[in-house]
């Protein structure tokens, strides 16, 4: 008897009820957390080194069969798998289970490490205690909460990626995209960052100390970079310290333009960002959660620009702090600092509303211009005023609010805890500060587009169901107009689950890349003086 599938339907069949080998696969990866828990309620493992190997092995194995089960079996090319009929993806019970679950270990992670048996003075208890020998290899110092969590994330993106690499093995562009968070989490997060920690007090680096530094990580992703101590700890660490310093100043004012001028921000958010690599890769369940209602869109620009705002002033407040007013000493004052910053800002600000204007919505440019104001008339207070705090507050007290409110309640607890609930680019789109910044040049000087289409598109909808940032993509391939939207994360599933072959990521001139006069609805287009254009 035939059991060739005629079906003709784009969302694919319901799911199927595990086979045996992932009901194996499913025991394998619990029994792995399970020795996690077991230590976490302190239970004691004689030969902790054994043990971690074991419950990692387990858990990255059980992952990989599980998904090797799911995937081997079908053809390359779209896989929907009914995703809207799994309690898991579709905020059922089980989806709500893993959100509050996620959530209530970010709260710990942050907040109260001691359960996961973090000791200050002494040696560690727990889960923490049983990652002690793999950070005494890389590092030579004992775990703590974040080596632990570091552990675990980049173990999250090698096994869910390859899972990810096997579902879209028929799209080049997300294999390749995806070997490359890999790569960035495991070696530039993870494992330099580590043994860096083994130079501290050697005489490479003059006897200084290094601070942690993920090497991919640039302002305002890590907003604590400016800060006084680690200042101190890069210039008291030789040349290399220095060079770390110099780096991280680059990587603001010339490699990051650089590159999203010409690839766009999915350079940085699709190939490097380890948020967007949890959430391309554990994530990619979860992608059809994100809201595509207007409301959704017009919230996400004004918090997530709110949130550059905040951080702008914050490591203002913070840089200012700690420099000095007396010019023959220091070539770089408090004063000479703020007025470079309201410098910057006014050149940014007279670029955008002198050149870019029309391609901002009204409400934008009021914005921009409500936030310009706001800056510039904290920086007059201080001028005028004479207090020694900028911005009316502390700076100590500005960094503790952005710290905790940005730094570990959106971005940890909501911004990956909240996945099963809210799609897995909550944080990237509605907190993330660099992707906010990266989304404005993106938006306004940039090569990247997201060409259509449009007399190829059937409607379907897969391309704006499966965008993770909300965008109705459809909307765009219906009219044959190109996508360039600064919220765009170039990750390419759009194109990936397009069955026609609408829609094209590509890197052009900046003429014509946002000119909806383009798009062809019956005779509203004079086509040769188009081709005469070309």
């Amino acid at each position: 008897m035939s059991t060739y599938d005629r079906s003709m339907a784009l969302t694919g069949q319901p799911p199927k009820s595990l086979n045996r080998h992932q009901k194996i696969a499913t025991l394998i990866g619990m029994f792995g957390l399970t020795i996690m828990l077991l230590a976490m309620f302190n239970v004691s493992f004689p030969q902790k080194g054994l043990w971690l190997s074991i419950s990692l092995a387990a858990i990255f194995t059980g992952t990989l069969w599980f998904s090797w089960e799911a995937y081997s079996h079908k053809l390359p090319g779209i896989k929907n798998d009914g995703v809207w009929f799994k309690s898991i993806s579709s905020r059922g019970f089980w989806g709500w289970i893993a959100g509050i679950a996620l959530t209530g270990f970010y709260i710990v992670l942050y907040f109260y490490p001691e359960y996961l048996g973090l000791v200050r003075d002494g040696d560690n208890k727990g889960v923490i205690a049983l990652f002690d020998p793999l950070s005494k290899a890389l590092s030579g110092n004992p775990a703590s909460q974040w080596f632990v969590y570091g552990t675990l994330y980049t173990v999250a993106i090698l096994a869910f990626g390859i899972k990810f690499m096997w579902k879209y093995r028929h799209n080049r562009y997300e294999r390749i995209r995806t070997m490359s968070v890999m790569f960035f989490q495991t070696a530039f997060a993870f494992i330099i960052p580590e043994v860096m920690a083994r130079l501290n007090g050697d005489k490479i680096l003059n006897g200084g100390s290094l601070p942690y530094y993920d090497l991919k990580n640039v302002w305002p992703l890590n907003y604590y970079n400016f800060e006084g101590y680690r200042i101190k700890a890069f210039l008291s660490s030789g040349d290399i310290g220095f060079a770390l310093l110099i780096f991280g100043i680059l990587s603001i004012f010339v490699i990051t333009p650089i590159l999203t001028y010409k690839y766009g921000k999915r350079w940085y958010c699709s190939w490097v960002c380890g948020c967007g690599g949890l959430a391309e890769t554990a994530g990619d369940s979860f992608r059809q959660l994100s809201d595509k209602s207007l409301k959704a869109w017009k919230i996400e620009r004004w918090v997530v620009h709110s949130v550059v705002v905040f951080v702008t002033l914050m490591t203002t407040a913070v840089v200012y702090s700690y420099l000095g007013t007396d010019t023959s000493k220091y070539w770089l004052t408090k004063s000479t600092f703020l007025i470079g910053v309201a410098s910057l800002l006014t050149l940014v600000f007279a670029w955008v509303m002198l050149f870019k204007r029309e391609q901002l919505q009204k409400d934008a440019q009021y914005g921009a211009i409500g936030y310009f104001v706001i800056i510039m008339a904290l920086i007059g207070m201080h001028f005028f005023s004479g207090d020694g705090n900028v911005f009316l507050f502390k700076s100590e007290t500005l960094r503790k609010s952005y710290s905790f409110l940005i730094g570990s309640i959106f971005s940890g607890v909501i911004g990956t805890g909240f996945y099963p609930i809210f799609g897995n680019r909550v944080w990237c789109r509605f907190g993330c500060p660099m992707a906010a910044i990266l989304g404005f040049q993106q938006r306004l000087f940039s090569r990247f587009r997201i060409t259509t289409n449009g007399g190829q598109c059937i409607s379907c909808g897969n391309c704006s169901t499966y965008c993770e940032m909300g965008i109705d993509v459809r909307a765009y391939a219906q009219k044959g107009e190109n996508i360039v939207r600064s919220s765009c994360v170039g990750c390419g599933i759009c194109s990936a689950v397009c069955p026609r072959g609408v829609l094209k990521l590509e890197n052009g001139p900046l003429k014509g890349r946002i000119d909806s006069n383009q798009v062809l609805l019956g005779n509203d287009v004079d086509l040769m003086s188009l081709v005469n254009q070309k």
